[in-house]
């Protein structure tokens, strides 16, 4: 279903790519019809202004006359040979009276736009005018009004690739919690069932050890199934101190870890309280270890570093293992994301949800570089 979801995601974008990139190509063909269009309607204008300057009393200007007071919409700028404005049409008369730069600005632009058509005035004493001119109205807006439409189909094609994303994501996470959910169900009958057969045992003499180590690995899975059922609701946060519940987890790991690796606590104060979910914060502190000793392959260190400030807690894993590229500092927190062969790259993503959701703190990457180590940080409120 994601695989197909993320195909349409693509199917969508192409499209629209396709869409902006016809759209644009038409816009800008009809354009620059309508600009030569203009720039023919202009030369006529210009030439029917020639007609009338030059014509003998007894000619009939009537044709020159209406071409001339036929042009409405291209604006036009009259100037003699040193460039001095003479006339103009179709300009703004409101703003021409009020600011005297306006019309300099506008033929700066009309000279940027087109070039001037020169309209000779009297042949023998090389007089000649030059004919600015400008874009109408209506061919501004077919240049530029398309893109101010693509703008908003693109900005709603956003919204909707955005809303699919979030609905297909909510639907992930509903899946996975039902999932976590329904694992700490169906281990809660087992577990019932394997505890009374631990009390048989502790019943018949010299099954004791036996019984004790039992019940030791059945509290380890009670402590799974709590952390599973407590995924996709608001845990009960309780004041613990961080330092013993990061010290506890360490020893739990430090014996199931190779002998070769050396686990260290840096810390200045006795005891750190904050307010945190017990179970879940100790699951991210086991991810975080588990993956330290993942990336150190048997031998290193890891060291645990952790400051008090006056209104959060800092917590530092640095392990001595193969480090992380750069690229992939927030990869790794992704579902799914994992560079070993086994598992399913759940760990650092689940970590980092009870960390910024649950407890609204943050877990990053701190530092890292290839071959010496890497550095996971811990902020955690008070």
């Amino acid at each position: 279903m994601f695989k197909q979801f993320i195909g349409w995601k693509f199917l969508l974008v192409g499209a629209a790519v396709l869409i902006i990139v016809g759209t644009i190509w038409y816009v800008s063909s009809l354009a620059r019809k309508i600009e030569d269009e203009e720039t023919r309607k202009v030369a006529t204008w210009v030439a029917a202004n020639r007609e009338l300057l030059q014509a003998p009393d007894e000619a009939n200007l009537n044709l020159a006359v209406e071409i001339i007071t036929n042009n409405t919409t291209i604006p036009v700028i009259i100037t003699d040979r040193e460039g001095h404005i003479i006339d103009s049409r179709n300009l703004d008369t409101v703003r021409i009276s009020h600011d005297p730069q306006y019309i300099e600005d506008e033929l700066t632009t009309f000279r940027r736009q087109h070039r001037p058509f020169i309209m000779e005035i009297d042949a023998r004493n090389n007089l000649y005018n030059y004919i600015y001119y400008g874009d109408s109205l209506i061919l501004k807006q077919v240049r530029y009004y398309p893109y101010i439409q693509l703008m908003v189909v693109a900005l709603f094609v956003s919204i909707m690739l955005i809303a699919l994303t979030s609905s297909n994501r909510a639907v992930q996470n509903l899946v996975w919690v039902g999932m976590a959910k329904e694992t700490a169900h169906q281990l809660g009958t087992p577990l019932s069932s394997i505890e009374a057969w631990i009390e048989l045992l502790k019943e018949t003499e010299g099954n004791e050890l036996m019984a004790t180590e039992l019940t030791k690995d059945v509290d380890r899975l009670k402590l799974i199934t709590e952390r599973f059922s407590k995924i996709g609701s608001v845990p009960q946060l309780e004041e613990k101190d961080v330092i013993l519940q990061v010290n506890n987890m360490m020893q739990y790991i430090k014996k199931r870890a190779p002998q070769k690796v050396v686990f260290t606590i840096h810390t200045q104060e006795a005891e750190m309280p904050a307010m945190i979910s017990p179970s879940l914060f100790d699951w991210v502190i086991e991810n975080l270890l588990k993956n330290a000793l993942d990336a150190m392959e048997g031998k290193g260190s890891i060291d645990i570093f952790i400051e008090s400030h006056p209104a959060h807690i800092i917590i530092d894993i640095t392990d001595t293992g193969k480090g992380i590229p750069k690229g992939n500092f927030e990869k790794v927190f992704k579902p799914g994301f994992s560079t070993k062969k086994r598992g399913w790259g759940l760990g650092l993503s689940l970590a980092k949800r009870i960390i910024d959701e649950y407890h609204k703190g943050r877990l990053i990457v701190k530092s890292s570089e290839l071959g010496k180590g890497t550095t996971f940080r811990i902020w955690l409120r008070k």
